[in-house]
């Protein structure tokens, strides 16, 4: 038994969205109105929950003369996507108007116009890791000043070698301050936050490093003691080995953002993302004396933003399986956004002004529409069915559904989905025919049924010798007419239900033909004959192939009453044998012989009035498509038919 995981709803989507940590908010139009924003978006605002359906600008007043506002209006315009690490932003949070720093990307989401549909905003607040990252500059600068502080000694060293004896107290405390300057240097290395790692050039052997760069490679501090960098974290080798020999020869920092690598942790192999640095430490000028590694996990930031990505790439996709156009009407502006199903539905290639597809409904069914759109502007929901009419004038049933979004109060826009449901509508008519069909066919032998048995009854104590067995006969053909209908149903269930039956035996086709259709034969009025080959043997159910003959003999004689001979014709043709019924009535016109096998159909002739369910051609096709053989008809209009079927031969 197949189990199919219920897809999320959009509620759901969206409170799982309401989640994620880091700010996330959806904004539409040139004004960037926010349609959504999670908890950590609002809370990254210092707003509270009112600001959804407001404009950026209204929402954040404060961010007027900041450059987010035309941010937002080039990537609605132009349809690109805007981002950065580290920005500033002004924001009044707890009442105060304080500067925060942030990581943010503004992303335009296409329709499938090219146009822009809405602005996917994501923000994280990083104003910790940036005054982190500002001390370590500061401590970076630091420790620079103090190598041209070492440097400017070595000079002075140097040039007063002479006067060592007049200067060593001058030496020794110079030599104090370096060891100071070094223990300063290590502390800073020992509590930044982020990882460092100080590799010695030369040979490449690690000379310090902070217990952030151990937790994030996952290793004790004496797995990297006295060891070079490599024999120390081998796994990263083979990739960042030619880099850092790189800026130690160029004196050039590498710096990467978001790569991958396979860390072996705590003794388990792990993917993880990192942002880090190689930068070189230069003690004379021109010559890198020491690398030092700054690196931070951001495996975490990577995945959230990748998750984001499959979830919309999911419900895009489950959209598209269930063949479900979508539509964004703005009452305000009376302007449209619609998928591309949503044009194919109502027949057109690409998108149309609204007022087009309103008048694609049909005349009879705008009324329905209007109700529709009355009502959802009282209770928010939207929902009727109404045929359309293509551009190519074909008729269609849609069924559309949408949920208003208020504005102050006041309808703004209507977001729902539609979905052409024509074939359903067909199917429930072909049912409501078949119906009426098999109950006036059914009505019609149970009344005359009826009638003779009570005839009978009446007569039961003095029966009349001449009309007793004209009654009997007359309720034996009702019988008859009623077990033939009801027979045609079953055949249709069976065939439906894939339960239709074969009983192949061997036969000769032509002895079929001369024994069968007694029935037509007996009464004398229509003369059957048979011509072709009178050998041919073929392996089939003889008695189903039979119900097929007679069902072609018995149209012949209905529909083409004033041709009284009917001929079947029997021919060899390579692997197989065609079975033929020709009449020279008034012919089929050929917009009708596409429809002839079809459930229920029935065709017409001047002056004839049709009975019958409209399934023996229906069940005739099925027969022989379960022999594995073609069924079809040659007609011209005023020359007669011939309907034919062939069976293979083996």
């Amino acid at each position: 038994m197949n189990h199919t995981t219920k897809p999320l709803s959009d509620k759901q989507l969206l409170d799982v969205l309401s989640l994620y940590q880091y700010g996330i908010a959806v904004h539409i139009g040139p004004d960037s109105v926010i349609q959504y924003a999670n908890d950590a978006m609002i809370a990254i605002w210092g707003k509270d929950r009112s600001v959804i359906g407001k404009s950026l600008e209204a929402a954040l007043p404060e961010l007027e003369g900041q450059p987010f506002i035309d941010m937002f209006k080039q990537v609605w315009n132009e349809g690109i996507t805007i981002s950065g690490t580290d920005t500033p932003a002004d924001l009044i949070v707890n009442g105060t108007l304080q500067t925060f720093y942030f990581d943010f990307e503004y992303r335009a989401v296409l329709g499938d116009d090219g146009k822009t549909m809405c602005i996917l905003h994501t923000a994280t607040d990083v104003t910790a890791r940036y005054e982190s990252k500002k001390r370590e500059q500061n401590m970076a600068e630091e420790v620079l000043a103090i190598n041209e502080e070492l440097s400017a000694s070595n000079e002075e060293l140097l040039t007063t070698n002479e006067e060592l004896l007049e200067a060593h107290e001058q030496q020794r405390l110079l030599y104090e301050e370096l060891q100071q300057s070094s223990a300063r240097f290590r502390s800073m290395v020992q509590q930044a936050p982020i990882g460092i790692c100080i590799i010695r050039a030369e040979d490449l052997y690690i000379q310090d490093v902070n217990d952030a760069y151990l937790e994030l490679v996952g290793r004790h501090r004496s797995e990297l003691e006295n060891k070079t960098i490599w024999e120390a974290i081998p796994e990263a080798a083979d990739a960042y080995a030619p880099i850092m020999s790189g800026v130690i020869a160029t004196g050039i920092a590498f710096v990467a953002k978001e790569h991958e690598v396979v860390l072996v942790r705590n003794g388990v192999p792990e993917a993880v993302f990192l942002d880090f640095v190689y930068e070189p430490i230069k003690y004379y000028e021109g010559t890198a004396d020491a690398i030092m590694v700054l690196v931070i996990d951001v495996t975490e930031k990577v995945l959230a933003r990748r998750s984001i990505e499959e979830v919309e790439e999911r419900v895009r996709l489950a959209v598209e399986a269930a063949e479900i156009g979508t539509y964004d009407v703005d009452l305000l502006k009376g302007t449209l956004l619609t998928s591309g199903r949503y044009n194919e539905i109502f027949g057109f290639d690409k998108p149309v002004p609204l007022q087009m597809l309103i008048d694609a409904i049909h005349p009879d069914d705008k009324q329905i529409r209007q109700v529709a759109y009355d009502e959802a502007m009282k209770n928010g929901k939207l929902f009727y069915e109404a045929r359309i009419i293509h551009p190519d004038g074909s008729v269609h049933w849609i069924r559309a559904q949408g949920k208003v979004v208020y504005k102050d109060g006041t309808p703004a826009r209507i977001l729902g989905t539609v979905l052409d449901i024509t074939r359903v509508q067909r199917l429930n008519q072909q049912k409501d025919d078949f119906i009426s069909i098999a109950s006036h066919e059914l009505k019609t032998p149970i009344t005359s049924l009826k009638a003779s048995l009570q005839l009978m009854d009446r007569m039961k104590e003095a029966p009349s010798p001449d009309m007793m067995p004209k009654l009997i006969e007359q309720a034996n053909r009702s019988m008859q007419k009623i077990s033939s209908l009801i027979e045609d149903l079953l055949n249709v269930s069976r065939a439906n239900e894939s339960k239709l039956s074969l009983n192949k035996t061997n036969f000769t086709v032509a002895e079929l033909l001369n024994s069968c259709c007694s029935h037509i034969r007996a009464a004398g009025k229509y003369h059957i004959i048979v011509k072709g080959d009178d050998q041919v043997k073929i392996n089939a159910d003889e008695h189903a192939i039979d119900q097929v003959v007679v069902n072609l003999v018995n149209n012949a004689v209905k529909y083409a009453p004033d041709s009284l001979i009917v001929t079947l014709g029997v021919e060899k043709l390579d692997g197989s044998v065609k079975i033929s019924v020709t009449d020279k009535g008034p012919g089929i016109a050929s917009n009708k012989i596409p429809h002839l096998f079809d459930r229920y159909y029935q065709g017409e002739v001047a002056g004839f009035q049709n009975s019958g369910l409209g399934l023996g051609l229906y069940i005739s096709a099925e027969i022989v498509k379960r022999h594995g053989g073609k069924i079809g008809v040659d007609s011209e209009v005023g020359k007669g038919s011939t309907f034919w079927f062939t069976l293979p031969v083996e």
